[in-house]
């Protein structure tokens, strides 16, 4: 096993529809995500330490993965979410190309921290449509001590532009909204007539406590860099783990100050396409239950 604690072998601890990710990702029917165990960073702060640290999960055969693909495809998925397979990717390939060859329809979208190697990112290129990578710091020190990812900025840097080169233009279309099955007969349900992204680049900043100017140097560096050619996703949900007593100033939430602090400075410099969160967002109940339901 290295860093990541995985093996080569497949290990998937969830596949189910997710309602919490972007509107033009999750829409209303919601996101085909599919979980996999283990991680190839360290951070202290992590929500999915039960899959991150390849506790929890079942292994599958790639036949396996692909028909996951169709079921979640099946109950209406706006898309097939790939949700941390960084460590799987030669695996995943495969399975995405005998899912395209077996006639799925949605679009394959990979999720990732962005602690990436560049020809990893390259041999994607073709086989995924939608990108939502993390650009997590843009202070080394920080992604040592928080997150045991040396290299990370650069990394990061690197695999980013690499998936804009592949998917440069963000292109959407109306949901098709599940058909839903009443007393009165079935019936189309058309609530929001959301846009759902087919093709692009969503990067996300989680804002973490104490690092407000972090995070504006990094939504000025992708404004600069890519202007409207992607999307910029700022969140506010970081929630401590109950483990952070050796890093004390990570130990709290994200203020609402901050927060608005770091909106308004992004609309400042002129960001439109982008997610904001709002509402109680830094909750439990946002991290669902990876209990191999749908494996």
């Amino acid at each position: 096993m290295g860093f990541c604690r995985e093996k080569s072998d497949l290990h998937v601890s969830r596949a189910a529809l997710h309602q919490w990710e972007e509107p033009c990702i999750s829409g209303t029917n919601g996101s085909g995500t599919v979980f996999f165990s283990g991680c190839n960073m360290g951070c202290v702060f992590c929500q999915n330490r039960a899959i991150s640290r390849g506790q929890v999960g079942k292994y599958i055969t790639v036949d396996r993965l692909v028909d996951i693909f169709f079921e979640l495809e099946d109950k209406g998925a706006n898309n097939i979410n790939l949700v941390t397979g960084d460590m799987f990717v030669p695996t995943i390939r495969v399975a995405i190309e005998k899912a395209r060859n077996r006639g799925i329809k949605i679009p394959f979208l990979f999720n990732t921290s962005s602690y990436l190697e560049l020809e990893t990112v390259k041999s994607l290129d073709g086989l995924i449509d939608i990108y939502l990578p993390d650009f997590k710091y843009i202070r080394e020190e920080d992604a040592v001590r928080f997150s045991k990812a040396h290299g990370y900025v650069d990394a990061a840097k690197r695999a980013i532009d690499e998936m804009v080169r592949q998917c440069p233009v963000c292109e959407f279309e109306p949901e098709k909204c599940l058909e839903l099955s009443t007393d009165k007969g079935t019936k189309k349900d058309t609530a929001d007539g959301l846009d759902i992204m087919k093709k692009g680049v969503v990067v996300r900043h989680l804002l973490m406590p104490g690092m407000l100017i972090q995070a504006k140097m990094i939504v000025r560096y992708l404004y600069e860099r890519y202007g409207d050619g992607i999307f910029i996703s700022l969140m506010n949900q970081y929630t401590p783990n109950g483990e952070l007593s050796e890093y004390p100033e990570i130990d709290r939430r994200v203020s609402d100050r901050d927060y608005v602090s770091l909106i308004d400075y992004a609309a400042q410099i002129g960001v439109v396409n982008g997610f904001m969160q709002v509402g109680e967002t830094a909750k439990e109940s946002f991290i669902p239950e990876f209990d191999c339901f749908g494996v």
